[in-house]
């Protein structure tokens, strides 16, 4: 779970600067004509001085006509500078944000089935996109921008304290009054920025969820109820970040307002040393051009000072995600799985067990569990709903750890080996069969993309899939639409099953693998699961009497607890819940 971080200072913005590190010549770039770019800027109100102190003073017009070409040279100078800038800075915010991107990616495809039993999809995709874009904002032009008008009112503040010292002293004076509500209302814009982003993370959540289970939703006829609810989140987005605009305008307004006021007040007293002839008009000019080129830095500064302020409340939901450790992970030391004299296969061992979704920590799935798995033997895990059958195998991937017990594959307990590891070692084919957007090819390699044309046609023979790939339009590079609806519900199980059979796994698992096909595919899926059974162990989970009787063994399961286990004659003899559970569900 996602765990929200309380922040009211900039400190989120320090992990940015290990990304710009590889960066640096690009940052010293920026850097560099940032700096030419601000000194040509406070060249200007030098030339101007002169051009009024000497041009219409009645000096010679060669004179004044040196300093406008002055005054050409620096805007030209600024305009290349100011060019080379903006480039090196978008490129910096755009190369920052893909690498910002990539990492929270990547730690997110780290977590374990803990993380995302709390959090919603929706909100991890908005995070990766919408408060992505606003560290790139900030990178690729607010930093930039703030940085400059920082510079500028440096120079600005040393060029008035050597044109008039007393009116500088005035200035700097006013500068606290200008600061402190600068700091008050942006840290108020911080936070309702970072409630702002939570309540568009919410809206995105359920969007993709609808969206999502469309045809759920229009099964059940909810489409004006979702439609309401999406509107009735998307206001509550609107109305936080209306309160943000607020703060954010009343920010720049106030910082707008105590500058130019200052100005205009340092004006009027310097409009009263020029009558009484204690500076020249053109001193008074300059220091004029200063000052309005220190309140425009001022007020750039104010503006920004929000949206930096909106950026830190983005990083500091991106380091959420950035941060966050997955709940399984390799062991300091990693054991590796011994080979047995039998190689058909996995050992496996449940040894009591018990287990309870971190989300339901009071309610036990698995209760003191154990059994035992020969290499080369087919075990059926039946049992009512919520007996725990699928969590069994949850188990054995490592998706969770038991809170008693353990679990081991050949004599080594699964954790004390490398999650990864263990993993190429299983293969699950589960209940909901999930097809990605591509084609045939790369659907049935996904687990082992460096296969060849040859081995993904002999996994889908041994799936017998290959018959039904063979007669789409493009064979095994048909696209096959998001989430494989193209495909039949017994299609897209046989190409699930394909892509379990290339990775030639010891241990195959199959979560209902015929549930819900009509009967020619059930009988397709059976005759595939069959021929898979040779060399190596299987656990299946079915309610189908077809599948169950051809297994080894079958344990019956209730309440996280093992009732019985034996053959299905076996078990209708000795068994009443399995004898009512065959004449309720198994199908023959």
């Amino acid at each position: 779970m996602l765990e929200k971080r309380q922040k009211g200072d900039l400190k989120s913005l320090r992990v940015l600067l290990p990304l710009l590190r590889p960066y640096r010549l690009y940052v010293f770039g920026a850097g560099l004509f940032l700096l030419i770019s601000a000194i040509a800027t406070l060249v200007l109100p030098v030339a101007v001085r002169q051009v009024i102190d000497q041009g219409f003073g009645g000096a010679d017009p060669a004179g004044i006509n040196r300093w406008f070409w002055l005054l050409f040279a620096a805007a030209a100078v600024m305009a290349a500078a100011g060019g080379l800038r903006y480039y090196f800075v978008s490129w910096l915010g755009q190369r920052l944000v893909t690498d910002l991107r990539q990492r929270v990616y990547a730690n997110v495809m780290r977590l374990s089935p803990v993380f995302f039993e709390s959090t919603q999809t929706g909100e991890v995709v908005s995070r990766l996109n919408t408060d992505t874009t606003l560290v790139e904002t900030l990178v690729g032009s607010n930093v930039s921008f703030a940085l400059r008008s920082l510079v500028m009112l440096i120079g600005a503040a040393i060029m008035l304290g050597v044109t008039s010292p007393r009116l500088a002293v005035l200035l700097l004076v006013l500068i606290p009054v200008i600061i402190v509500p600068i700091k008050l209302i942006g840290t108020r814009v911080r936070k309702l920025s970072r409630t702002g982003q939570d309540k568009i993370a919410e809206f995105t959540a359920l969007g993709t969820e609808t969206i999502s289970a469309m045809p759920t939703v229009q099964a059940m006829v909810q489409e004006q109820a979702e439609t309401e609810r999406f509107a009735a989140s998307t206001e509550d987005a609107f109305v936080a970040n209306r309160s943000r605009i607020r703060a954010n305008v009343l920010l720049i307004v106030t910082v707008i307002l105590f500058s130019f006021g200052g100005i205009v007040f340092i004006l009027w007293l310097g409009a009263h040393a020029v009558l009484e002839g204690r500076m020249s008009g053109g001193e008074l000019g300059q220091f004029v051009l200063y000052a309005l080129i220190a309140a425009s830095a001022v007020g750039g500064l104010g503006e920004m000072w929000g949206s930096v302020q909106r950026a830190a409340g983005a990083l500091e939901r991106l380091l959420e995600l950035l941060q966050a450790r997955p709940d399984i992970a390799a062991p300091a030391q990693v054991r590796t799985i011994p080979a047995l004299s039998a190689d058909n296969g996995l050992e496996v061992a449940f040894e009591a067990v018990s287990f309870a979704y971190p989300s339901r920590p009071d309610k036990r799935v698995l209760d003191n569990l154990s059994f035992t798995i020969q290499p080369g033997e087919t075990i059926a895990l039946v049992g009512p709903s919520g007996a725990g059958k699928t969590t069994v195998l949850q188990m054995l991937l490592r998706f969770y750890d038991p809170q008693q017990g353990r679990i081991r594959v050949n004599g080594v307990d699964i954790r004390e080996l490398d999650p990864r590891v263990l993993r190429r070692r299983l293969a699950l084919v589960p209940q909901d069969t999930v097809i990605f957007s591509g084609d045939v090819r790369s659907n049935i390699a996904y687990g082992e993309p460096g296969s060849s044309h040859s081995q993904i046609m002999h996994a889908a023979r041994q799936a017998h899939a290959d018959e039904f790939v063979q007669q789409l339009g493009d064979g095994y590079a048909t696209y096959l639409g998001e989430r494989g609806q193209r495909l039949s519900g017994g299609q897209r199980q046989r190409i699930a099953i394909a892509r379990a059979v290339l990775l030639n796994p010891p241990l195959l698992l199959l979560d209902e693998a015929t549930s819900n096909l009509d009967a020619e595919s059930e009988r397709r899926v059976q005759q595939a699961i069959d021929e898979l059974r040779t060399g190596r162990s299987m656990i299946i989970i079915a309610h189908r009497l077809a599948t169950i009787r051809k297994a080894d063994r079958i344990l019956l399961l209730d309440k996280g607890r093992l009732q019985a286990q034996g053959t299905h004659a076996e078990l209708l003899e000795k068994s009443e819940l399995y004898a009512h559970l065959a004449s309720l569900q198994f199908l023959s």
